[in-house]
């Protein structure tokens, strides 16, 4: 009896992930068009059941050539989650305090006695964003390459926004800074220090931090809107203005075993993991979002997306129901559209943890 009770619940679960999956391959791209996107890779895994990976659309619009779920794409902002791990293993040997000043390791940062090493992973240290001079600039002088010490001149040029910890603004010049102190402390260049502490021991073999805007092969080809409307392939476009904030390069595999143990804290100390899983507030990342120590608390899905020129990436684990979630598309022309893009494929995959409305606004 108990036998058959088993094969019967394991039957009904298959049924319930056939489903699923057969819906999320009818509704994916539908949701696609209205959001403006060529192409997306969705991948779902969920312990107990067969992962569902599935490449849609197309990955240069020119020549029609299909997606593939093997496809590099560049990550923008979830590259936040290693620099932020990075800091945090730095703690962990004794190299940093999350309490220290920024001044005590990057002179030259405004209000850099009262600005901390946790404010800054807590995207509230109230500094200036250096992102909305590069990004001005970007349309004009796409290929430009922007050293750290650039972007470093730049925050130091203009006044702080606000106080230090008086709230929430998520801001690129943080995890700049951040980048900066691992250099310093680790004695590593950042992408060699990112190499050799998190990916080779995650043996992420697709998950590189390029010198330039070089992007392995394969990969999709990136679309973005240009001020006046147009949308063009910016698949070129230098992504060294992002550095330590954004300028990584991943692939669904990947992310898929990257954002698992980011969220369980598998290169960190358990102290390390709860200081990191502080979340506050965060209005600018959704409605009801948190924010930790770079990263996202979604209605109890964990992890970090990211927008850069041509390409958006949402990668989050769920412990409540251990199911992880990638979507990659190859897309930044418009953002909202496809944070409801996320959000409709979370409706069928999670029912019981809803993906937050868009940001309204800080």
């Amino acid at each position: 009896m108990i036998l058959i009770t088993a094969l019967a619940g394991g039957g009904e679960a298959a049924a319930q992930t056939a489903e699923r999956d057969a819906k999320l391959t009818e509704t994916i791209p539908k949701l696609m068009e209205q959001a403006l996107v060529p192409g997306a890779i969705v991948g779902v895994w969920k312990d107990g059941e067969a992962p569902y990976v599935q490449a849609f659309g197309v990955r240069d619009t020119a020549t029609g050539e299909p997606m593939a779920t093997d496809l590099s794409m560049r990550i923008g902002s979830v590259t936040k989650t290693f620099v932020t791990t990075a800091i945090l293993q730095l703690v962990d040997q004794g190299k940093v305090g999350l309490d220290d000043p920024i001044s005590k390791h990057v002179p030259g940062v405004p209000n850099g006695d009262a600005v901390t090493i946790r404010q800054l992973a807590g995207m509230r240290s109230g500094l200036f964003d250096y992102t909305d001079v590069t990004q001005a600039a970007m349309p004009d002088d796409p290929q430009r390459q922007y050293t750290p010490q650039d972007l470093l001149e730049i925050i130091s040029q203009h006044p702080p926004v606000f106080p230090a910890d008086t709230r929430f603004d998520y801001n690129n010049s943080n995890t700049v800074l951040l980048g900066l102190v691992v250099e310093k402390l680790s004695g590593q260049p950042l992408d060699r220090y990112i190499d050799e502490h998190i990916v080779q021991p995650e043996r992420l073999q697709h998950t590189v931090f390029p010198a330039d805007a070089t992007l392995p092969s394969p990969h999709a080809r990136g679309y973005t809107k240009m001020p006046d409307g147009k949308i063009v392939d910016g698949t070129g476009w230098n992504p060294s203005w992002g550095w330590a904030a954004g300028q990584m390069v991943s692939t669904v595999d990947d992310l898929h075993v990257w954002v698992r143990d980011l969220a369980t804290g598998k290169l960190l100390s358990l102290a390390a993991q709860r200081e990191r899983e502080k979340f506050q507030i965060a209005p600018s990342e959704g409605d009801g979002a948190l924010y930790g120590l770079g990263v996202e608390y979604q209605f109890g899905w964990i992890g970090h997306n990211g927008n850069i020129t041509g390409y958006q990436t949402y990668a989050y684990y769920l412990p409540f129901e251990k199911t992880t979630m990638v979507v990659m598309v190859n897309s930044n022309a418009d953002a909202v559209g496809v944070w409801n893009f996320v959000r409709d494929i979370v409706k069928i995959i999670s029912p019981d943890h809803p993906w937050p409305a868009p940001p309204s606004g800080p």
